[in-house]
């Protein structure tokens, strides 16, 4: 995971759906993201240390499936209001970096309400219609039929399909929320 506020997201997200301990917790974060960020037990442990510091977590000892006991991390109610908070209002980055926004899509169903479901949408939907490249000329997006090294235009179409997709994906989404939520 790239930052602690990620990481406390993805936390928060996971201990939201169901009790767990370290161990399934970082496996359940490895799955989501661990091949594009991988997080350690060096990062792990102290942002839960740093969320049970913060009341947001609590952790207790259960009997394990062994003769060893094992700790098992609960969400307190004001650590659910803190995860709610942070999908109502990400930051910037966790809008226009897609590996950080598909975290935010992990746990956007906590959001009990539909509109500040299609409010982060449509921060997402704007920030990809705004014209983008990875290169510029002149001060204007380059476009992939203007780029003549083939690795460069490679970049630009499959960014360019990705977008695409992504785009009509989220007006899918937006379109089938409640009028008053869109």
């Amino acid at each position: 995971m790239a930052s602690g506020g990620d990481l406390a997201l993805t936390i928060l997200g996971f201990l939201n759906e169901r009790p767990m301990h370290g161990y399934e917790l970082k496996a359940r974060i490895a799955a989501l993201s661990g091949h594009l960020r991988p997080v350690s037990d060096g990062a792990l442990y102290p942002a839960i240390s740093r969320l049970e510091s913060a009341a947001l977590v609590e952790r207790h000892e259960e009997a394990g499936a062994a003769a060893a006991r094992r700790h098992v991390l609960t969400l307190t109610p004001a650590g659910r209001e803190e995860l709610l908070d942070r999908l109502r209002r990400p930051a910037d980055l966790q809008i226009s970096d897609q590996a950080r926004f598909f975290v935010l899509l992990t746990f956007l169903s906590a959001l009990p309400d539909p509109a500040d479901r299609a409010a982060v949408l449509r921060r997402r939907l704007d920030f990809l219609e705004a014209p983008a490249s990875f290169f510029y000329e002149g001060g204007r997006p380059t476009r992939a039929e203007d780029e003549a090294d083939p690795y460069r235009k490679g970049m630009l179409l499959i960014a360019r399909a990705m977008s695409r997709a992504e785009k009509e994906w989220l007006r899918e989404q937006l379109a089938g929320l409640p009028a008053g939520a869109r």
